[in-house]
């Protein structure tokens, strides 16, 4: 998954990094609310975790549920990522105010790293449907666990091209644009152009042979997996637009 954590507190925000980055998950950081809202609107995120009393900015004052501000804005703009509120706040009306706002789930300070792992999974879960495993062909993907399987055996693949084919299979039969896997796969200081792109998927496409699933390409609109058809797997025939 590509996470955003928001939280002010240096050695928190360092921590909860390590720990996502370890798990696998790629992390962005943002430390003041300005910073959060910019990140938000220019990337998309699988999941956030969002303190709720963020610095304005550097040097600004500190309003009190700023963090809910950023969230609100977020859902005012159509954006459904899931939110894990983290906040050492335990006040009733408070987590009344942030579920309110729109986040989906909410856990207090202190809190347990494997716990808020745990949450983030079942969130993602909850957005993209109740089975964790989907498939294609003999490929089966296995979200709770973060594996793939091709004909019953595991299936390793260096971390991006990995998270290309873990965002081709939720679910297969999905149009996936460029866009949305360059920034899946881009940090902001480092993006991931065409060429590169067009070097994962070809290098898919040849170990998917075999597995009865294949990635078509859709000239102008992305990538779609599939099961294989009377195209053979892997194929780089594009099919045109509509």
């Amino acid at each position: 998954m590509r996470i955003l954590v928001v939280e002010d507190d240096a050695v928190l925000r360092g921590v909860m990094q390590r720990s996502l980055a370890d798990a696998g998950h790629r992390v962005d950081a943002a430390a003041t609310l300005a910073e959060a809202d910019h990140f938000w609107k220019v990337q998309p995120f699988d999941a956030v975790l969002l303190d709720l009393n963020l610095p304005q900015d550097a040097g600004a004052a500190s309003p009190l549920g700023s963090g809910l501000t950023v969230l609100r804005a977020a859902r005012a703009r159509g954006d459904r990522t899931p939110v894990l509120v983290l906040t050492a706040r335990d006040r009733t009306e408070e987590r009344i105010a942030g579920l309110d706002a729109g986040a989906d789930d909410y856990l207090g300070k202190p809190f347990d790293l494997a716990e808020v792992e745990a949450r983030l999974r079942a969130l993602v879960r909850r957005t993209q449907g109740t089975d964790d495993r989907t498939r294609a062909g003999t490929l089966v993907l296995d979200r709770r666990a973060r594996r793939f399987t091709m004909h019953g055996l595991p299936f390793e693949l260096p971390a991006r091209e990995f998270e290309v084919l873990w965002e081709l299979m939720t679910p297969p039969g999905r149009v996936v644009s460029k866009r949305t896997l360059s920034d899946k796969l881009s940090d902001f200081d480092d993006t991931l152009g065409d060429n590169a792109l067009e070097a994962f998927i070809s290098r898919l496409r040849k170990k998917l042979q075999g597995s009865g699933a294949g990635i078509r390409t859709l000239r102008g609109l992305g990538y779609m997996l599939e099961e294989a058809g009377s195209e053979a797997p892997g194929g780089d025939a594009p099919q045109e637009s509509a």
